[in-house]
């Protein structure tokens, strides 16, 4: 199985296949707008204007399970993205990421395995098939992910 089996409700509460991203690199990312790291909005959409030609989306899916960092309604998460990181990437409705609540995604990205989700801006890089290539922890910065995503494209 790969992500493209997976769909998830859009911040406008459009229910989205992830098979429309097959043939296209992806950072899935749990994000939250209240939170120290935060400021990573900024190079996660640095990351999608430079590769989006090539293939490449970025995935974004608020999760509030950690801390309450990420208490706003879809509206309110969209409004912060958008004015405070000029966000254009996709952004997903609020998911749990961790435990029996866990969105069917993230329960395939982590095998199950919760302790792979420890905060906010954990990121999963795919492949163009739909295959997790890469987890990287939240202190990681997007940055720090180019050459990785440059290899996959």
């Amino acid at each position: 199985m790969t992500v493209h089996a997976f769909e998830a409700e859009t911040l406008d509460g459009k229910r989205q296949s992830l098979s429309e991203y097959a043939g296209k690199v992806l950072l899935i990312v749990n994000t939250a707008s209240a939170c120290g790291l935060t400021p990573q909005y900024e190079g996660l959409q640095r990351l999608y204007e430079r590769f989006k030609d090539r293939g490449f989306e970025v995935l974004g899916f608020p999760c509030n399970q950690f801390a309450g960092q990420e208490p706003g309604t879809h509206e309110e998460i969209r409004q912060f993205c958008t004015l405070n990181y000029g966000v254009t990437f996709p952004m997903f409705a609020k998911v749990e990421v961790r435990g029996e609540g866990a969105h069917p995604l993230f329960r395939h990205l982590t095998g199950g395995d919760d302790e792979l989700i420890p905060w906010n801006f954990t990121k999963f890089l795919v492949d163009r098939e739909g295959r997790l290539v890469r987890r990287y922890d939240p202190k990681v910065t997007p940055d720090q992910l180019a050459d990785d995503i440059e290899a996959l494209l």
